[in-house]
This record gives structure tokens, C-alpha cells and sequence, in this order.
């Protein structure tokens, strides 16, 4: 067969004797002949080559374990691995420099697939390793950095993982996970980062992007919480956007600020709701909420994607978050005044209610004066914030927009 393929004829009656026949076939078909070998010879080795692979089971490169598709790994091969962080590029970069590759990540939907087992390997390291103080800040860092872009449950989720881990590093103290989140006697929650975290703060981050806040009513408010989901954790927030970043301003011109919060549901299912809202004057007319008509008409407004300048962050009980749904529930109904009933001071009584307690928050201005979010801000940079629950100070989130590092 081979030799018809080479064009080799067949030897007829009157044909050449064989050995004077072979030097001439050597002569005229030897270099078509190595050749054609040759080729033969590698299209063999391809196949089975081909063959051997798709006979085995695929085995990523472990150096390359950040590019790994997290859509098709299971929960328990997450909790089964425990390595080292692969390089990535979410390594070794600037606080400034790793906000913008995350932003730009949550627009990817690989490069959000590539993020999300970052956190989840950090999350899974070896508890007690050498590296764990590292893992440790590079969870806070991007704690920090989620909350900046306004990703409040996933930076909530990175600080949950800072507080068990620094459980784990002092097994022995009286405070356990579960009491330094308020919860109410119940189990440890494990907020899991996984694959539904990417779906969702993917959609998170399309909500934030407008800055303005809309009207919202606390039926809107309690409703989005009425997801028919049990719920395993509650955090809450407290944002502070000072007139001046980092300065003890209460106002510049016209301007005075803003305080709102957060309030967080964790789900078993691993899902999450949540809603950014404050407490805001409705004009009556052109002078309302002034020194000269302090008093007018109130309403909610919806503050995912307001600005702010500082966080303070808490779990809290079941308890706490109901009392903070009936808080809103009751401002509600009431008016807006500059003096004693405006927005810090609603935020103010929330976060009491969660356990957080904030000193020197009041400041005088033209015709008035009470709580402000320019002096209640300045408080926080100074560390004029604590607990009201018996519980560490530890167990607060801190985070500081950029705004005000920079200063």
C-alpha cells in the first residue's frame, strides 16, 4: 500500500532485474519517501497525543489556579483546598491601583470569575500558617476597597472573615464570632464567598454608578428585606459625607453634608438584599430646612450610590435590625428639622440601636445648632466611636474614602 501511495509501480514480466530496479527507485523516490515519513511520523505522534488527552481528566497548571472558571467547581471544592494564593494581578499593587483593576474587573465577567476565587482562596488558607496575618490584612484591604465602590455586603462579607480569623488566632478569648456580631444565640454564620457573589455584585455595581438619590418610602425600604428567604446574618452602616473631607466644617456655603446607612440581610441560600437610605428635608418652600424655616416636610431617600467619606460597620442581632425597621418606620411620619431632627440624627439613633456609639457630633451654626455630619465625621477620623453592647472595638468595620487618606 505504501509504495502505490509513493507512486511506485508494479514490477511487470519483462521488468528490470530487482537489484538494478531498486537503485533506481532509490535514486528517483528515496527524498519523497523521507519525507512523507517524516510527515506520517507527526500527524502519528499529534493523534496519539490527542488521544491521551481526551482520555484524561483536565488538570489545570496550579500556578494558574486564579484563572480556574469558579461556574463549574463545587462548593466543597472550595472548602477542600487550602493553598497559598496563586500570583495574580490583584497582587502587590497599591490601594489605588487595585480599586481600579477591581472596578474594571466587575465589568468582565472572567475577570470577575478570577477575583471572586482570589477572595475565596484567601478566605480558605491555612488558619494559624505563617501567612495568616497577611491574609488577614489583604481581607481588610479589600473590605476597604469594596466599600469604596460601594459594594457594601462584599466588603462586609471580607470583614467577617477578618473577625474569624482573628477568633482563630485567639481561641482562648471570651468573645466568640457569633456574640461579637450580636446574633442572637445563634451558631456562627460562615458567609461563604462564592459563586453567587459574582452575580450580585455585578448588579450591585450597575445600581451604585448614579450618584444621585431618588425618593424612596419605608414601605419600599422594608419590602426589599421581604424576600421570602431565611436570613443568617444582619450588618449595618454608617455613612458620613462630610461638607469638607476631613475637616471639622459644618457647612461650605450652602452645602452641609449628608448621613444615611446601610442595612444588610444575609441569606442561608448565600444571597443577599440590601438598602443605602437617609433622612432628608421636603422643601415646603424655597426657605425650608434654612436657619430662617428650620422645620418641613420629610421623606427618605434612596443613597446607594451617594458619596461619603466614612464608615462604621457593624453585625448585629435580628433584635436590632427590627428595631431599626420600626425607627424608620416612625420617622416616617414626622418632619424634618435642622437643629433636632435631621439626618445624623436619625442615623445616629440607628446606629445606637446597633451598638455603636459616636461622640462630639454636635456643632453650631447661623440661628441653630445639634448634630451635624461635618463634626460627626471629624469625630470618627479622631476615633470618637465605640460600642454600646459590650462588645470589642474590634468588632467595628472603620473604612475612610479616599478623599480623606489623601488629606
Amino acid at each position: 500500500m505504501l509504495l502505490l501511495l509513493i507512486g511506485i509501480p508494479l514490477r511487470p514480466k519483462n521488468a528490470l532485474p530487482d537489484q538494478l530496479q531498486l537503485s533506481m527507485i532509490n535514486r528517483i523516490h528515496l527524498p519523497f519517501f523521507k519525507i512523507f515519513s517524516a510527515v506520517a511520523l507527526t500527524f502519528g505522534t499529534l493523534s496519539a497525543n490527542a488521544q491521551m488527552s481526551a482520555s484524561l481528566p483536565y488538570k489545570q497548571d496550579a500556578a494558574d489556579t486564579s484563572a480556574i472558571n469558579s461556574e463549574y467547581i463545587e462548593e466543597k471544592d472550595f472548602t477542600s483546598v487550602k493553598t497559598k494564593p496563586s500570583v495574580s494581578i490583584f497582587d502587590n499593587v497599591s490601594e489605588n491601583d487595585l480599586q481600579k483593576k477591581v472596578s474594571l474587573s466587575l465589568n468582565n465577567s472572567g475577570d470577575r470569575k478570577q477575583l471572586m476565587n482570589y477572595l475565596k482562596q484567601l478566605e480558605v488558607g491555612d488558619n494559624g500558617s505563617a501567612g495568616n496575618e497577611a491574609r488577614n490584612k489583604t481581607l481588610f484591604k479589600f473590605a476597604n476597597l469594596f466599600a469604596r465602590l460601594k459594594l457594601y455586603p462584599l466588603a462586609m462579607k471580607c470583614f467577617f472573615k477578618t473577625l474569624q480569623k482573628n477568633k482563630q488566632k485567639h481561641s482562648n478569648e471570651e468573645v466568640a464570632v457569633s456574640d461579637s456580631m450580636g446574633i442572637d444565640d445563634s451558631p456562627s454564620p460562615d458567609l461563604p464567598i462564592n459563586t453567587k457573589d459574582d452575580s450580585l455584585a455585578y448588579v450591585q455595581s450597575l445600581q451604585v454608578r448614579s450618584e444621585k438619590s431618588v425618593r424612596t418610602t419605608y414601605e419600599n425600604i422594608s419590602g426589599t428585606f421581604n424576600d421570602g428567604k431565611q436570613a443568617v446574618a444582619y450588618a449595618l452602616l454608617f455613612h458620613v459625607k462630610q461638607p469638607s473631607p476631613g475637616k471639622k466644617k459644618v457647612h461650605v456655603l450652602a452645602y452641609t453634608g449628608h448621613t444615611y446607612i446601610t442595612l444588610i440581610k444575609y441569606n442561608t441560600d448565600s444571597t443577599y438584599v440590601s438598602c443605602s437610605f437617609g433622612f432628608y428635608p421636603k422643601k415646603d418652600h424655597i426657605f425650608s430646612a434654612t436657619p430662617w424655616f428650620p422645620s418641613t416636610s420629610s421623606q427618605f431617600k434612596n443613597d446607594a450610590g451617594h458619596k461619603w467619606d466614612e464608615i462604621i460597620g457593624k453585625f448585629i442581632s435580628k433584635k436590632s435590625f427590627d428595631k431599626i425597621l420600626k425607627l424608620t418606620k416612625e420617622y416616617n411620619d414626622v418632619d424634618y428639622h435642622l437643629s433636632y431632627n435631621n439626618c445624623t440624627d436619625f442615623s445616629l439613633q440607628a446606629a445606637g440601636m446597633a451598638g455603636i456609639s459616636i461622640s462630639n457630633t454636635e456643632g453650631k451654626w447661623f440661628m441653630g445648632h445639634g448634630n451635624n455630619p461635618g463634626v460627626t465625621g471629624q469625630s470618627i477620623l479622631q476615633g470618637g466611636y465605640g460600642t454600646t453592647d459590650k462588645q470589642p472595638v474590634a468588632t467595628l468595620f472603620k473604612s475612610l474614602n479616599t478623599s480623606v487618606t489623601e488629606k
